[in-house]
């Protein structure tokens, strides 16, 4: 079981988060975001290929794709503009979001498992590896981080992380892989909405429409099969 949480944690967190790390810092935020989104399409094409009945359906596809082109419109068409440049940095950030495709199928594994079990397994391995990398590459001790960039990491380790994992993996027992990779989508909505009610940001037409077709997506990618 120690084996199967490495694993999990590999594709989950150590590979997948640095991954993302590295290549945001040559990628503009909103094409990080729309690439880091595609998740749920990789779900999709891994387990058809797989031959998994879970997916393998038009409608899901529909979902996926459609969840993904509202990702486009609420981040702004314009970030596809940089396509094709820092490449690398680019591919880096796609190859995170296969490796979240793989941990979101790779995690039914642990549908007997209590969440909390997983969730605090997986964040484990990724401290066994990642604190002494941190050492050795960053020397914290090196560093003067400000009161509020603690604050933003705690925050962070508390609810984007601890809380996250939590429900991230209570909903692989529910909602299954795809499922659960559809809340890419939701994030790019929900962040819409935290600007209006938050920063007074206006809700223009295209970004109300990307909002609409993420969650048409999300609702395609979790409806029920029929027996």
């Amino acid at each position: 079981m120690w084996g199967l949480l490495l694993v999990q944690s590999f594709l989950n967190a150590i590979a997948s988060w640095t991954l993302l790390a590295w290549g945001q810092q040559y990628v503009d935020s909103g094409l990080a975001g729309v690439l880091n989104s595609t998740s749920p399409l990789f779900v999709f094409f891994i387990t058809f290929v797989l031959g998994s009945k879970e997916n393998a359906s038009w409608l899901k596809l529909v979902g996926a794709t459609s969840g993904l082109v509202g990702v486009v419109l609420i981040i702004g068409v314009d970030v596809l503009a940089g396509l094709g440049t820092a490449v690398l940095a680019q591919l880096a950030i796609l190859a995170g979001a296969v490796l979240y495709a793989f941990a979101a199928i790779f995690g039914r594994n642990f549908s007997g498992q209590a969440p909390v079990v997983t969730a605090t397994c997986t964040v484990l391995w990724g401290v066994i590896f990642m604190v002494p990398l941190a050492l050795f590459l960053d020397k914290p001790w090196t560093l003067n981080p400000s009161t509020v960039s603690l604050a933003a990491a705690t925050a962070m380790t508390v609810l984007s992380t601890v809380c996250a994992f939590l429900i991230y993996f209570r909903l692989l027992k529910t909602l299954g892989a795809m499922g659960t990779a559809s809340q890419a989508y939701l994030r790019a909505g929900i962040s819409v909405v935290l600007g209006i009610v938050l920063l007074g940001e206006t809700l223009t037409l295209v970004v109300g429409l990307g909002v609409a077709l993420a969650i048409l997506g999300v609702v395609a990618i979790n409806l029920p099969r029929r027996s």
